[in-house]
C-alpha cells in the first residue's frame, strides 16, 4: 500500500498477521499513485505523485530500489509488469501508455505508437497477455490492443464511458467503468457476458465501478461510492455488498443511540446511516434532501434529529426512518444538536452563532433562545439535571444557558455545582489538557468524555484519536494517541456502555470502530497489539521551552565537539602480497599506561574476580591491581569509545570507531570475542548497555542521527532501530525489568524508549513545570521499573518516575558526569571531583571523598597532576570506589579516605615526544598537555615524575649519560632538565614554529641538535650553551634526525619526503650516495627515508605517513608506527618496495612515536590522540614462550608447502563445468540436423503423387525385432535401479555410514545414493540439477539421517544455475532445505555443527567464502572471505557451535562464530623448529582444544588452539587426504595416499593424540592406494578410495569388502549388452573393461589392457568380445576364457566403434582416420583386412550393421549419415535403396528417422548417443547437458515429444537396451558411471 504525503512510504504487509513486513521510503516525495507486484511477487514497481512521476522497482524484502527512471511529464494512472515477459512493464496515463524493459539498474521506455487505429488519448488502465499483447481501457470507453509498441486495433464502445479498471486472470479479463457496468472478457479479448450494476437491486442511478477484480465464478467491485460488492457469477442481479461508507463531501455528523450498540452518521452525500456496532453492518440508510451536518438521538432513543447545511433541521423516527418534523429557523448550517436528558427539549446550535431551544413534547415547538456569542456554534453539552447548557464557539469562548429560555449564566457562583451529562466541549478547565502549549485553537475538532472510566478521547485536524485522563487541567498533558484516519477527524463519541470508541473521517469519509482497553484490563488483554507506528509520536516541543537553557559547560561543548571521522579507514588498506621474509623476532604487548577519559564516561568497572576492566586507544584493559598486570583484548582496530559490563560481570562490551563500526562482546577472564556486531552504525558507537538477563544490549551510534539499536547479542541479530536525535547521546540504559524499554540521554536530550517489532518508540521525559530541558550527561534506573535518575549539566539529579520528572536534587557543582546504582543507594562523580554516596532515594548524601594529593595512599602508580580531577567514571566492588578521571587516571578510593592511583597516560591532546633512558629501564614523555613525565618501565610500571610546562612538547632526548633531558616545545623554544628532578638547568628560544625533534650528539654528548617546524636544524654546544651551527636546505618541516657514531654527521628527514645530510658542528649540508649511507654507522636510526627503510611505506604513502621508526641495537628489525596506529617490525635493511612484515594493533589512529630501550627488551610506543603509552615485550624468535601472541603477522607464505602431488594439483585446479554451460564433448562440425536442408525424395522430385494405401508391397521393417509374434508394448517411462561409481578422484569424505553402519551413503554425477550394504540395493536423492562436490551427515540425534550435500553451479546470482547446497533426509529423500550461495562456481565443503542447526559450507570462489547458514529456516547468518587460495575442507569442532577450522593451500585457520561475524586466527607455527605451512589437506579433533590437521607431505600436525605444538612425521608416506574423529571413543582415522607394505597401509586408526596407530592395508591390487574418504562405524572402517571403489575393512580381521566399484578416470566410452543376458560390458580411458552384472548389482570381472580403451562389443552369440583402443589397436577375446583370440594395430588414432555382423563373419573398426576396416573372421586370429571404406567425410561416431549383415551405416562427425555395402566398402547412394534396409540395431544419433530426437537448446552441445529398443518402437538418446530422453522410434518430425531423465553430470557418452528391454544402461562421461535404468 502507497500513501500520500511530504515523504510518503510504501508498507508491504501481510494480511493475515497485518503486520508491518518491509517499509519502502525515502526515494518518492508527494504519495504513490500506483503499484505492481511482478509475477513471483519478489519485485514491486511504484508510480510517484511527484512531478516527474517517477517509477521504482524494489527488492520490497530487503527494502532495497533496484532501480528508478523519471515516468512521465504528466499523470500515471496504471502501471504493470508483462507477466509473460521478464523484466517487462506497461504504464499509462493522460495522453500516453510506455513499454518499459528492465536491465541491470535501469529502466527504458518506448512510447505506444497511437497511428492511424486511434485517437491519442487519456489510457486509465491496462492489463497485459501473452504474445506481446497489452490491453488498455481509454477514457472514451473503447479498448485499446497493443502489440508491442503499436496500437493494432480498438474495441469501441466496450463501455459507455471511462474504463477505470482492468483486470486480468487465469479465465480472461474483466473491465468496469464509470457507466456503472462489469464486463468479462476471454483471453483473446472477445466478450463474454456485460453485467450492469445499476440494474441489479442494490444498483442507483450513477453507480461508477472504480476497482474490478475477477476470481472463478466470483467478482468484486468497488464503486465510487465507497461500496465494494461482490457478485456470483450464475446470481448476477443480486450482488452482495460487503463494505460501505459515506462518499463525496465531508462527514461531520455522528450520534450514538442512548442504549443500543447503534452509531448514526450523516454526511454531505445527503444520506444518514445507522450502523451496528456489534455485527460491524448498516442497517439502515436514508436518503434526505440536503447535506447533514449533525446528528442526535433523544434519550428515548426513538427520535433521530439531523442538522443540515442550510440552516434547517429534521426528526426521524429511528425505528422506520419516517419523518416526524422539519424545521427552518436559520439560514446557516445547523452545526451541533442535543437533547436534554429528560427528553423534553432540543437545543439546536448552528453558525448564526445561537443556540434555539425545542420543546420536544410540544412537536418541537421553538421555547427559548440562547444568544451570547460572536462566532459559530461548535460544541454543547446539558447538564445532568437539564437546567443549563454550555457551549463553545469559533472564537473558543465557553458560555452557560440557563434551560429552557436561554439566559447567559454569568455567576461563578451558581456554575460550581453544576453537573454536566456529557462533555464534548473543547474549552474549559477540565480540558484544558489537550491543548498543547502553543497551537492554534481550532485544529481539535471533537472531545468526548467517559466520565466512569475517567478517560476522554479527542478527534483532531492530523487524523490522530487521542485518549487522555479526564479530568486533565495542566497544558500539554500527556496521551496516547491512535493513527487511522488520514486527515481531518470530525468527531468521535463514546457508545452507551462506554465499551467502543466511534470516530468519523471528514475527507475519508470512513467510520472507524475502536475499543476500550481500560486499565485494568490492559493485564488480561495483552494480546492487543500496540499501534505500530512509522512516526515519532511526540514530535519536538517549539523552541520557546529550550530558551532558557543554560550555556553548555565547557568540558562537554569541548566533547560535543571532537570528530570521530577518519579520512581514511582501515579497511581501505589494500591487501599486499609482499616479497622479504618479515623478522623472525616478535613483540608482544606487556603494559599500556593511560586511561580514555576526556570524551568517555562509565568505561571502567570491576570484574567477577576483582581485576579492573577499562579501555585505552584500541585496547580493552584488564588489570590486576595486586600483581601490577595487564591483559589485553586486540579485537578492535580502531579507538574505543564506550564499555559496558553484563550484570554478571564476566563479560564485557566495547563499541569503536569505524566506517561500519563494531560492538565486540568479549569474555575477560579468556580474554575470546563471544559476538561481534556490525552492519548498522556509521563512523563510531559511543554507548552500549547490557540488560539485567545478559541477552540484550542497546547500543548507540555517532552518526547525525545518533542511532540507536537494539541487539540480541549472543545471535548477533539487529532487533530494532531507531534515529535517536540530532544532537550528541551519551548514554542508553535499559531498564533492568523490562529489558524492551531504554533511555538514553544525551545534549538537550532525555528520551524514554520503548521497542515496537523492528523500531522502538520514543517519548521525551515530561519536565512539566518543574525545570527546563538540560543537557544530561548520565543516567541509571532506580528500584522500580518506573524510577530513573539522570544527571545533568548543571550539577542536578533528576528524579523520573515513568516519564515525569518528580524532583530534582542539586548533587555537584558542574556537570554529573557519572552516576551508578548500588543495592542500596546511588553514587555519583562529577566535574568538581567529588565521589558522593547517597541513599537510596537521593534524599541524604551519606558522604563525599574528593580526589585530592594530600589523599593520595603511598602504594600508588604515579602523581595526580591537579586536586580535583573531572570524575567521567564510578564503579563500586570490593569494598572500594573506583573512578576513572579526565586526565585518564584510574583511582581506587578506599571507604575510608585513602585514595590509590591505579594506572594514568597523559591527558588530552597528542603525545609526540618521547625518549627512552640510555642506560636504565627508564623513559620520558612530552605532550600537548604541557606535561613532562618520567615512566619506569621495569614490572613496578608507574610514573615516577611530571612536570607541568609552560608549553606543550613535541619531542625530547635524554644526554648520553642519562643525566639530563632535553625537551622541545611548541613555541620554539627548548629546555634542558636535570632527568632525576626535572628542574631547568638551561632554556633557549631561537625559533617560533614547534620543535619537532631535539638529539643529542653520541658519546660525551657534546652537541645537541634541535629541528623546528620552519625547517632549519640548529646546533648548540651543551657545554658552553651556544648556537653553533645551522643546518639550512630542507624545503619543509623537519620530522626526524639521527647522528652517526662519530658525532660528525646528522641525518635529516623532512615533511617533503627529503633525506638529508649535515656536517657538524657547523651545518654544512652534505650530499651522499645510497650506497655510503647504509655504511656509515648510525648512533641511532629513526629514519624513515631511505634505500634501507624502502619497504616500510605502505602503498597509500600520501595519506598515511609512517611518522616513525626505530632500529634494534643489532641493527636486524626496525620497528615502525604509522598513521594507521599500526606498529610493524621489518627486517632491516628493508629494500624493494612494500617488505613483508609483522603488524600489531593496539594504538588507534597515529602511532607517534616509537623506541627501543637501551637493552632491546622493549619497545616503547605512543599514541597520538589517544594519549597511551604501550609497552612491549621484545621476543626472539624461538625463545618465544607458548603463549599466544595475537599480532597479525602479514601472509607468511612460505614458498614451498610441504611437497608436490599430482592428486593435490588437480583437485586444486580442477574447473568444475556446469550442465548448462556444456560444450560438445566431441569436435563435431557442420550443421547439425535439425537445421540441414531435406533432400526431395525420388517421387518428390519426379512430381509422383502416391495413393495412401499403396498396393505395392509394404516397406520393409527399419529395424529387425526379437519380439516377433508378442504384442509390442511401448515403454512408458525409465526409473533409476543401479548406479556404479563413486566420485572419489577429486572429492572427499563423502562416504558415510547411516544407521549404524547398515547403510553406506555417498554420491555421484548429481545423485545422492543410499546403498543398503546388506542387501546391495540402492536408492536415489535426485533433486541436485549439478554435480554434486560434497557430503556430510548430521551427527546430532535429534537430526538422524539428514545429508547435506552441495553441487558446482554457475555465478552466485541466485539463479537456478547458481551453486546450492540440498539438506535432506537420507531414508526417505525428502529435501528439508535448499540454500541458494553466493559462492559462485560451486561449493566444496560443508559442515553440520554439533547441535546440527547450523551448517558451513565453502565455496570455489575467488574468496573462498565460508558462510554459516541456520540451514532449517535457509539463513545465512554471517559469511566471509576464507583464503585467497584454495580451500579444501572446513568443519565445526565436534562439540561447538562456535569453533570451527579450514584447512587449505598453504593455509590452517582457526575460526569463531562471535555472533554475525566470523573472526579468524591462522595458524601459528610458533617454537617448532623448521615448522613451513604446508598444504593441508584434511582436519581431525581431538579432547582440550587439539586439531589435527593431515599435510600435503604425509605429515600431521597437531595444533592447541592455534598454536602448532608437534608434529606427527610421515604418518602417511603420501598425502594425508582424509581424517575422521570417532564422536564415541575420540579414535582418529587417517588415509592417504601410500604403497602398501607389511607395516604400511593407506589407512590407519590412531589413538586419540595420534600417538600410537595401526595400519590396514587394502586389498585394491594397485600399486599406490589412494585413499579419498573414511568413515569408522561399530567395528568397521569404510573407505573411498580415489580408484572409485569404496571398500569395509574390518577392525579385528583388517578383512576388506569391496561394495562399490566404479571406473577411475572417465570418460567411459565403450558400453555393450549381452545378447541373451542382463549383463554389460564397459570400457574406460582407466585403461579396464570391467563386466556387470544387473541381477547381481556388481562388478564380475575386471580386465586390465594397459591403454585406454574406446568401445566394446559382443559378438552376436556373446562368446566374443571386441575392445577398441585408443591408440588405434582393437583386441578379440574369448569371453570364457578371457583369453586374446587376436589383436591387430592398422590404425594410429582412436577406434571409435567396432561391430560384429549378424552372421557372426566380419567385424567392422570404426576409427577416428575417417575410416571403417573391415576383417573378416573366418579367416582365423590373423585378422587380415579384407577392404574398407572410403570417402568418409569425418571421423566415425557409430555403427550399424543391416539384418543381412549386407550393409553398414555410419554416423560421422561432420552430421552426415552413409550407407555402405559390405564387405566391398563401396558407398551406397540410392536413397530409394536405403529406406527398404531393414537394420540390425540402430545406434546412429543421425538419419531423417531420428530428426526428432535433435532439441531446439543444442547451440553449443549434441546427442551423443542414441539406442533403439530390441522391440523397435522406443528410443534412448544421451546428450551432452547429461539428460536420458525417451522418445517413440522412429521419430521423423522436428524437436519430437519425449520424456526426460536427470542424473548423470555434464556428458552422455553412451546409452544401450540390455537384451529383453529390460534395462537400459547409460555412461557418463565425466562422471565415470554408468546407470542402469528399469523400463517400466
Amino acid at each position: 500500500t502507497g500513501q500520500v504525503g511530504k515523504e510518503p512510504y510504501i508498507c508491504v504487509w501481510d494480511s493475515y498477521t497485518v503486520q508491518t513486513v518491509s517499509v519502502l521510503k525515502d526515494v518518492h516525495t508527494h504519495g504513490i499513485a500506483c503499484l505492481a507486484f511482478d509475477l513471483d511477487g519478489q519485485r514491486l514497481v511504484s508510480v510517484g505523485l511527484d512531478s516527474k512521476n517517477t517509477v521504482c522497482v524494489w527488492d520490497w524484502r530487503k527494502g532495497k530500489l533496484l532501480s528508478m527512471a523519471p515516468g512521465h511529464t504528466d499523470r500515471i494512472f496504471d502501471i504493470s509488469w508483462d507477466l509473460y515477459q521478464p523484466n517487462k512493464l506497461v504504464s499509462c496515463g493522460v495522453k500516453h501508455i510506455k513499454f518499459w524493459s528492465l536491465c541491470g539498474n535501469s529502466l527504458t521506455p518506448k512510447r505506444g505508437v497511437f497511428g492511424k487505429t486511434g485517437d491519442l488519448q487519456t489510457i486509465l488502465c491496462l492489463a497485459c497477455a501473452r504474445d506481446e499483447v497489452t490491453y488498455s481501457g481509454a477514457l472514451n470507453g473503447d479498448i485499446y490492443v497493443w502489440k508491442g509498441i503499436n496500437l493494432v486495433r480498438t474495441i469501441q464502445g466496450a463501455h459507455a464511458a471511462g474504463i477505470f479498471s482492468m483486470n486480468a486472470c487465469e479465465e480472461g479479463f474483466a473491465t468496469g467503468g464509470r457507466d456503472g457496468c462489469v464486463r468479462l472478457w476471454d483471453l483473446n479479448f472477445k466478450p463474454i457476458t456485460v453485467i450492469d450494476l445499476r440494474e441489479t437491486d442494490q444498483g442507483y442511478k450513477g453507480l461508477s465501478v472504480r476497482s474490478v477484480c475477477w476470481r472463478g465464478d466470483h467478482i468484486l467491485v468497488g464503486t465510487q461510492d465507497s461500496e465494494i460488492f461482490e457478485i456470483v457469477v450464475h446470481e448476477r442481479n443480486k450482488p452482495f455488498l460487503i463494505m460501505q461508507g459515506h462518499c463525496e463531501g465531508e462527514l461531520w455528523a455522528l450520534a450514538v443511540h442512548p442504549t443500543k450498540p447503534l452509531a448514526m452518521t450523516g454526511s454531505d452525500d445527503r444520506s444518514v446511516r445507522i450502523w451496528s456496532l456489534i455485527d460491524h453492518a448498516l442497517i439502515a440508510r436514508c436518503n434526505m434532501e440536503e447535506p447533514i451536518r449533525c446528528a442526535a438521538v433523544s434519550t428515548d432513543g426513538i427520535h433521530l434529529a439531523l442538522g443540515m447545511k442550510d440552516g434547517s433541521f429534521t426528526v426521524l423516527r429511528v425505528r422506520d426512518m419516517t419523518e416526524v418534523v422539519h424545521i427552518k429557523d436559520r439560514k446557516e448550517a445547523i452545526h451541533e444538536l442535543k437533547y436534554s436528558p429528560d427528553g423534553n427539549f432540543l437545543a439546536v446550535g448552528s453558525n448564526d452563532s445561537s443556540v434555539d431551544i425545542y420543546g420536544v413534547v410540544q412537536r418541537y415547538k421553538k421555547v427559548g433562545e440562547c444568544v451570547g456569542s460572536l462566532s459559530f456554534i461548535t460544541h454543547m453539552d446539558w447538564s445532568s439535571d437539564s437546567k443549563y447548557i454550555q457551549t463553545n464557539d469559533g472564537n473558543g469562548k465557553r458560555l452557560f444557558y440557563r434551560m429552557p429560555n436561554g439566559k447567559e449564566v454569568t455567576n461563578k457562583e451558581e456554575l460550581k455545582g453544576i453537573q454536566w451529562a456529557s462533555w464534548t466541549c473543547v474549552s474549559g478547565v477540565e480540558v484544558n489538557g489537550i491543548w498543547p502549549k502553543y497551537s492554534d485553537i481550532n485544529d481539535i475538532n471533537s472531545v468526548d468524555a467517559n466520565f466512569i472510566g475517567q478517560v476522554m478521547v479527542t478527534a483532531d485536524d492530523y487524523g490522530i484519536v487521542k485518549l487522555f485522563r479526564y479530568p486533565c487541567l495542566r497544558k500539554g498533558a500527556k496521551f496516547k494517541k491512535y493513527l487511522g484516519h488520514s486527515a481531518h477527524v470530525t468527531n468521535v463519541r463514546w457508545s452507551h456502555d462506554h465499551q467502543w470508541v466511534v470516530s468519523i473521517g471528514g475527507a475519508d469519509h470512513s467510520v472507524f470502530q475502536w475499543k476500550f482497553v481500560p486499565d485494568r484490563k490492559l493485564k488480561d488483554s495483552l494480546h492487543i497489539a500496540p499501534q505500530e507506528s512509522l512516526v515519532d509520536s511526540n514530535s519536538d516541543e517549539s523552541d520557546s521551552d529550550q530558551s532558557d537553557v543554560p550555556e553548555l559547560d565547557s568540558e562537554i561543548e569541548q566533547e560535543t565537539q571532537i570528530t570521530y571521522r577518519r579520512q581514511v579507514y582501515k579497511e581501505d588498506l589494500p591487501q599486499l602480497k609482499e616479497r622479504e621474509r618479515a623478522p623472525g623476532n616478535s613483540i608482544r604487548l606487556h603494559f599500556v599506561h593511560g586511561y580514555r577519559g576526556y570524551d568517555c564516561r562509565s568505561n571502567l568497572f570491576y570484574t567477577q574476580t576483582g581485576e579492573i576492566v577499562y579501555h585505552v586507544a584500541a585496547v580493552g584493559v584488564v588489570y590486576n591491581r595486586q600483581q601490577n598486570t595487564q591483559r589485553f583484548y586486540l579485537g578492535h582496530d580502531d579507538d574505543i569509545l564506550c564499555l559496558a559490563i553484563h550484570p554478571l560481570k564476566d563479560y564485557v562490551a566495547t563499541g569503536q570507531v569505524g566506517r561500519d563500526s563494531s560492538i565486540h562482546i568479549w569474555d575477560t577472564e579468556t580474554i575470546k570475542p563471544l559476538s561481534v556486531l556490525k552492519g548498522y552504525h556509521q563512523y563510531g558507537v559511543c554507548a552500549v548497555d547490557f540488560s539485567a538477563d545478559g541477552k540484550r544490549l542497546a547500543s548507540v551510534g555517532i552518526d547525525d542521527n545518533h542511532t540507536i539499536v537494539l541487539w540480541d547479542w549472543k545471535k548477533g541479530e539487529k532487533l530494532s532501530a531507531v534515529r535517536g536525535s540530532k544532537d550528541k547521546i551519551f548514554v542508553v540504559k535499559i531498564n533492568p525489568y523490562m529489558p524492551e524499554k531504554l533511555i538514553t540521554v544525551g545534549i538537550k536530550h532525555l528520551k524514554f524508549w520503548r521497542r515496537a517489532g523492528g523500531g522502538l518508540i520514543g517519548r521525551k521525559g515530561c519536565i512539566g513545570a518543574m525545570g527546563r530541558a538540560d543537557t544530561m550527561m548520565c543516567a541509571v534506573y532506580g528500584w522500580t521499573e518506573e524510577m530513573a535518575f539522570s544527571g545533568t549539566s548543571t550539577g542536578d539529579v533528576c528524579i523520573w518516575r515513568d516519564v515525569f520528572l518528580i524532583k530534582t536534587v542539586k548533587a555537584h557543582d558542574g556537570p554529573v558526569f557519572s552516576m551508578h546504582a548500588l543495592e542500596k543507594g546511588f553514587v555519583t562523580g562529577g566535574k568538581d571531583g567529588v565521589v558522593a554516596l547517597w541513599d537510596d532515594t537521593f534524599e541524604r548524601c551519606l558522604k563525599t571523598y574528593a580526589i585530592k594529593r594530600a589523599a593520595l595512599a603511598p602504594g600508588s602508580k604515579g602523581l595526580l597532576l591537579e586536586d580535583n580531577p573531572s570524575i567521567r567514571a564510578i564503579s563500586l566492588g570490593h569494598g572500594h570506589i573506583l573512578v576513572g578521571t579526565k586526565n585518564g587516571e584510574i583511582l581506587e578510593v578506599d571507604k575510608s579516605g585513602p585514595v590509590t592511583l591505579l594506572v594514568q597516560g597523559h591527558m588530552e591532546g597528542e603525545v609526540w615526544g618521547l625518549a627512552t633512558h640510555p642506560h636504565l629501564p627508564i623513559c620520558a614523555t612530552v605532550s600537548d598537555d604541557k606535561t613532562l613525565r618520567i615512566w619506569d618501565l621495569s614490572p613496578s610500571h608507574c610514573m615516577l615524575a611530571v612536570r607541568k610546562l609552560k608549553k606543550g612538547g613535541r619531542c625530547c632526548c635524554f644526554s648520553p649519560d642519562g643525566k639530563a633531558l632535553a625537551v622541545g616545545l611548541n613555541d620554539g623554544s627548548f629546555l634542558i632538565v636535570n632527568a632525576d628532578t626535572l628542574e631547568d638547568l638551561v632554556s633557549f628560544q631561537h625559533r617560533k614554529d614547534v620543535i619537532s625533534e631535539i638529539r643529542f650528539s653520541p658519546g660525551a654528548g657534546k652537541y645537541l641538535a634541535v629541528a623546528s617546524c620552519d625547517n632549519f636544524v640548529d646546533i648548540y654546544n651543551v657545554m658552553s650553551s651556544k648556537r653553533v651551527g645551522i643546518c639550512k636546505g630542507a624545503s619543509s618541516y623537519i620530522t626526524h634526525l639521527d647522528w652517526d657514531v662519530r658525532g660528525k654527521l646528522l641525518q635529516v628527514n623532512t615533511g617533503a619526503k627529503e633525506q638529508l645530510f649535515f656536517e657538524a658542528p657547523r651545518g654544512k649540508k652534505q650530499t651522499i650516495p645510497t650506497l655510503e649511507v647504509e655504511k656509515i654507522g648510525w648512533a641511532s636510526w629513526t629514519s624513515v627515508l631511505g634505500s634501507c627503510c624502502e619497504g616500510i611505506w605502505p602503498i597509500i604513502g600520501e595519506v598515511t605517513d609512517v611518522t616513525a621508526s626505530c632500529l634494534t641495537s643489532d641493527s636486524k628489525v626496525l620497528a615502525t608506527g604509522d598513521d594507521f596506529g599500526f606498529v610493524k617490525l621489518f627486517r632491516y635493511p628493508a629494500k624493494g618496495k612494500f617488505g613483508k612484515f609483522k603488524r600489531y594493533v593496539a594504538h588507534s589512529t597515529h602511532v607517534t612515536n616509537v623506541r627501543w630501550t637501551y637493552d632491546d627488551s622493549l619497545l616503547v610506543t605512543v599514541g597520538g590522540a589517544d594519549t597511551s603509552l604501550m609497552l612491549w615485550t621484545y621476543e626472539m624468535e624461538g625463545h618465544r614462550d607458548s603463549r599466544q601472541c595475537d599480532s597479525e603477522e602479514s601472509d607468511l607464505d612460505s614458498e614451498e608447502d610441504g611437497g608436490y602431488d599430482s592428486d593435490v594439483t588437480r583437485e586444486n585446479e580442477i574447473n568444475y563445468t556446469i550442465k548448462a554451460l556444456s560444450t560438445n564433448i566431441r569436435p563435431m562440425f557442420g550443421i547439425k540436423p535439425h537445421l540441414q536442408q531435406k533432400e526431395p525424395t525420388l517421387d518428390e522430385r519426379q512430381g509422383v503423387v502416391r495413393p495412401p494405401v499403396s498396393r505395392a508391397l509394404p516397406q520393409p521393417e527399419k529395424l529387425q525385432t526379437n519380439n516377433v509374434g508378442k504384442k509390442k508394448r511401448p515403454i512408458e517411462d525409465l526409473i533409476l535401479e543401479l548406479v556404479f561409481g563413486y566420485r572419489g578422484k577429486d572429492c572427499r569424505n563423502n562416504v558415510h555410514y547411516l544407521n549404524d553402519g547398515a547403510d553406506v551413503i555417498y554420491h555421484t554425477a548429481s545423485i545422492g545414493i543410499l546403498y543398503n550394504v546388506a542387501t546391495g540395493s540402492q536408492s536415489f536423492y535426485q533433486e541436485h540439477n549439478d554435480d554434486i562436490l560434497c557430503l556430510t551427515v548430521n551427527q546430532h540425534p535429534k537430526f538422524t539421517n539428514i545429508v547435506a550435500t552441495g553441487q558446482v553451479g554457475d555465478s552466485a546470482d541466485m539463479s537456478a544455475t547458481a551453486p546450492s547446497i540440498h539438506v535432506w533426509d537420507a531414508m526417505n529423500k525428502q529435501t528439508l532445505s535448499v540454500l541458494r550461495c553466493y559462492h559462485s562456481k560451486g561449493v566444496c565443503s560443508v559442515s553440520f555443527s554439533a547441535t546440527g542447526k547450523l551448517l558451513l559450507s565453502v565455496g570455489l570462489d575467488p574468496e573462498h567464502t565460508i558462510t554459516i547458514w541456520k540451514w532449517q529456516e535457509g539463513a545465512k547468518i554471517a559469511s566471509r572471505a576464507g583464503h585467497n587460495q584454495r580451500i579444501f575442507v572446513a568443519e565445526f569442532r565436534p562439540d561447538s557451535d562456535t569453533q570451527f577450522v579450514s584447512v587449505g593451500v598453504k593455509h590452517v585457520r582457526f575460526w569463531t562464530l562471535a555472533g554475525r561475524a566470523l573472526l579468524s586466527k591462522k595458524g601459528l607455527l610458533s617454537s617448532i623448529e623448521d615448522a613451513r605451512m604446508q598444504t593441508m589437506l584434511s582436519v581431525a579433533f581431538g579432547a582440550n582444544n587439539l586439531t589435527f590437521t593431515g599435510t600435503i607431505s604425509g605429515d600431521v600436525c597437531v595444533w592447541k588452539d592455534h598454536v602448532l605444538i608437534r608434529i606427527v612425521a610421515k604418518a602417511h608416506n603420501g598425502p594425508v587426504f582424509t581424517m575422521y574423529t570417532t564422536l564415541r571413543d575420540g579414535l582418529i582415522v587417517t588415509g592417504g595416499k601410500e604403497r602398501p607394505s607389511k607395516e604400511g597401509g593407506a589407512v590407519k586408526l590412531w589413538d586419540q593424540e595420534l600417538k600410537r596407530c595401526r595400519a590396514f592395508r587394502l586389498e585394491t591390487g594397485q600399486i599406490t592406494d589412494c585413499v579419498r574418504s573414511v568413515c569408522r562405524g561399530k567395528g568397521k572402517i569404510l573407505v573411498g578410495t580415489r580408484n572409485a571403489e569404496i571398500i569395509e575393512v574390518g577392525e579385528k580381521n583388517a578383512a576388506c569388502n569391496i561394495l562399490i566399484n566404479g571406473h577411475m578416470d572417465g570418460p567411459i566410452w565403450g558400453l555393450a549388452t549381452h545378447p541373451s543376458r542382463d549383463f554389460f560390458l564397459s570400457a574406460a580411458e582407466d585403461g579396464t573393461v570391467r563386466l556387470w552384472d544387473i541381477a547381481e548389482k556388481k562388478m564380475l570381472n575386471k580386465v586390465s589392457l594397459g591403454h585406454a580403451a574406446r568401445t566394446v562389443c559382443y559378438s552376436p552369440e556373446g562368446d566374443m568380445v571386441a575392445i577398441g583402443m585408443k591408440n588405434g589397436e582393437f583386441i578379440i577375446l574369448l569371453v570364457t576364457s578371457l583369453k586374446i583370440w587376436g589383436k591387430k594395430r592398422d590404425r594410429r588414432s582412436a577406434i571409435q566403434d567396432i561391430r560384429f555382423s549378424p552372421d557372426s563373419r566380419y567385424l567392422a573398426v570404426g576409427s577416428s582416420e575417417n575410416a571403417v576396416d573391415f576383417y573378416d573372421l573366418t579367416l582365423g586370429p590373423t585378422l587380415n583386412r579384407v577392404s574398407y571404406c572410403k570417402d568418409i567425410p569425418s571421423f566415425v561416431i557409430q555403427m550399424d550393421f543391416s539384418a543381412d549383415s549386407c550393409y553398414l551405416q555410419v554416423s560421422t562427425g561432420s552430421y552426415k549419415r552413409q550407407v555402405y555395402e559390405v564387405p566391398s566398402g563401396k558407398q551406397l547412394v540410392d536413397q530409394a535403396v536405403i529406406d527398404k534396409i531393414t537394420w540390425a540395431t540402430w545406434t546412429s544419433v543421425l538419419g531423417d528417422e531420428v530428426i526428432g530426437i535433435w532439441s531446439r537448446h543444442a547451440e553449443k552441445a549434441d546427442v551423443n548417443c542414441a539406442c533403439v529398443s530390441h522391440s523397435g518402437i522406443n528410443l534412448v538418446t544421451g546428450d551432452d547437458f547429461g539428460m536420458v530422453k525417451l522418445f517413440d522410434f522412429p521419430c521423423p518430425e522436428k524437436f519430437a515429444k519425449h520424456k526426460r531423465f536427470l542424473g548423470h553430470s555434464a556428458h552422455l557418452t553412451n546409452i544401450r537396451f540390455t537384451s529383453g528391454d529390460r534395462y537400459v544402461v547409460s555412461a557418463g562421461g565425466d562422471d565415470c558411471r554408468y546407470v542402469s535404468a528399469v523400463l517400466i
